[in-house]
Parts: C-alpha cells; structure tokens; sequence
C-alpha cells in the first residue's frame, strides 16, 4: 500500500471509523486542541456519525480531556491516557520554561504554592480570573494583565495539577483538578508512547516521533521500535481536514504530504496549519469557511473523479457543524 495512504489509515482518516470521541483521539493519542473549533473537526474527520455537539458532551462528561502534552501544547487525549501521558511530557516541558515564569516573577517557591492553591480552587471547573481571585487570596499576586497567570496556570497543569475544563457559554475556558490516575515508570511510559504513536502514525520514524512528543532525539530513538500495522487498502480517500490536524502535525515534516510548492499554502508562517483537501493522503487544496460556505482553493488541476467525493465531505462538515455558525 502507498505510503500515504497507510498513514491516512493509521490516523483513522480511511477505512472504518469508529462513532466515539474517545476511539478516534486514542487512535492518534491526542489531537491538537489550543483552537477547540479546528479540534472538532480532527475528530469530525476521525469519526463517522457524529457532531460538534457529541464532542462537547465528551468534554463535559470527562470521557476525553484537554490538557499539555506533546510538546508542552495543548491537546485532547482519552481520560485514561492523561495520567501517565502528562507525567512522562508534562515535567520536562515544565522546566524548560523556568526561565521565562522567572522573568514574570514566578520562583520555583511561588509556583509550588501556587500549584497547590490552584489544585484546591480547581475543584470545581475555574475560569483563569478565578483562579486570579483564590491566588490572591492566599496571599499570591499576580498581574493578571501580563502573561503570569497563564504560565502558572500552565506550570499547574504540566506537573499533573489540574487540567482544561469544559468552556463556558462564551467560550471562555475553564480549568478544573486532573483526576488521579495510574502512572508509569518512565521507561515502560517511553515505550507505550513509542508503540501507540506508530500505531497512529505508521509510516513514520524516531526522528518523526522526536518531533511530535517533543522528546530528546536519544529518547525517541532508544523506545522507537517501528513496527508498523498491516492495513487493507481503503480505496480512494478524499478528506478535509481542518486547522493544525494530526496529519500535518505529526511527523518531523511535512515533505511526503504536501507537495514542495504548495508548502506556504499550508504554512505560511509561525505556527498557523491551514485547512486542507486530502486526497489518498497527499494534500491537493486548502479549503476555508467564509459567509457559512466552504471554498475549495486548489493547487493547480484537481485529480480527476473527485469532485463528488469533495461534495461528500462538504456536506458532512455542514452536517457535523449543524446549528454551529461560528465554528
């Protein structure tokens, strides 16, 4: 099978598709979450059957969490993989901001208190305001007008302190205490991560799984194992995609995908992955939402026979969003 396509397999993005949340983020280990909008979609594309509104209620219920992981980033994993995902990652990531939560007056001291005051007050799901108040009120001030409250609020949740809780109305986030669960030691921890990335990823390599968890390259190498799942062929696969998914963020590059060309249409700078048209796995188009319809912009001729397939996806995205007119 096509090496592309294998991937767009392993990603869940072909064949059967499961119709829960939970199986299609476990399948990939976590999908990117700092943009909740864009991260319904990577579920939309993952799953058959469902809505935005299904998502929302995995979030709410507890069956899927956000919180930092990969790449000290936000993203959604299965409730019992969160654990012991964020005490392999969330550390390592933790420390290397140290020296940023130092200039905003963050000390190692103020940030174990404060830990622990955001622990009790995220009993019950906090806005970043809230938990403002109760910091302060144990005698910890921080300018809510600089970036402090969100590093510790971010030091809180890579030390396995709280995580995200579900948005409010307005879509304001919340943050909420991350359930206890079983931990592994870091080399059994290494060597899950490692297998259940290649599950999710296949074909990939150490150097792809480095880039993806953020890992030491040493690290990376020494649990990567690469072997890979046998998968049927799904036949022709058009999907799209939407902002920052899995299939264009995890893997050390995106050379395979997107044609070389057409690399600035996906990424034109910073951070910022556009929308794009799969088609068996190579990316042919960005696609984007304006005034409630989805614009198709190509890279050059379309493959042929593809239209209807493109369609499909059109009103399937129109289907999952439903009454949703701002995501």
């Amino acid at each position: 099978m096509d090496s592309l396509v294998a991937r767009t397999v392993s990603q869940g993005l072909a064949g059967a598709r499961p119709v829960s949340v939970a199986d299609s983020v476990r399948r990939v280990v976590g999908l990117q979450a700092q943009d909740v909008r864009a991260n319904r979609l990577a579920v939309r594309a993952r799953t058959d059957g469902l809505t935005r509104a299904d998502v929302d209620a995995a979030v709410a219920d507890g069956t899927v969490v956000r919180t930092w992981a990969m790449r000290g980033t936000l993203h959604m994993l299965a409730a019992e993989d969160a654990g012991w995902v964020v005490a392999l990652l969330g550390p390592r990531f933790a420390h290397g901001l140290r020296g940023r939560r130092a200039q905003l007056g963050l000390t190692d001291d103020i940030c174990a208190r404060g830990a622990d005051v955001i622990a009790e007050a995220a009993k019950t799901p906090k806005s970043r305001a809230e938990l403002v108040d109760a910091l302060a009120a144990e005698g910890i001030e921080i300018d809510p007008k600089t970036q402090a409250p969100a590093h510790l609020i971010g030091y809180a949740a890579l030390t396995g302190v709280i995580r995200r809780g579900p948005d409010r109305s307005d879509d304001e986030p919340t943050y909420v205490r991350l359930e206890e669960s079983p931990t592994l030691d870091e080399a059994k921890a290494l060597a899950r991560l490692a297998e259940r990335y290649v599950v999710g990823h296949a074909p990939a390599t150490a150097e792809d799984f480095a880039a993806w968890s953020g890992l030491p390259l040493g690290k990376a190498r020494a649990a990567f194992t690469g072997a890979e799942p046998n998968h049927q062929d799904p036949g022709r696969v058009v999907r799209l995609v939407g902002h920052f998914d899995a299939y264009l963020l995890g893997y050390r590059d995106r050379t395979l995908a997107v044609p070389a060309a057409y690399a600035k249409r996906i990424q034109a700078g910073g951070g910022f992955v556009m929308p794009a048209v799969l088609v068996d796995g190579r990316a042919v188009a960005t696609w984007r939402r304006a005034r409630g319809r989805i614009e198709i912009e190509p890279f050059g001729t379309l493959p042929k026979g593809i239209e209807g397939a493109i369609d499909q996806e059109i009103a399937d995205i129109a289907r999952f969003l439903s009454d949703d007119r701002s995501a």
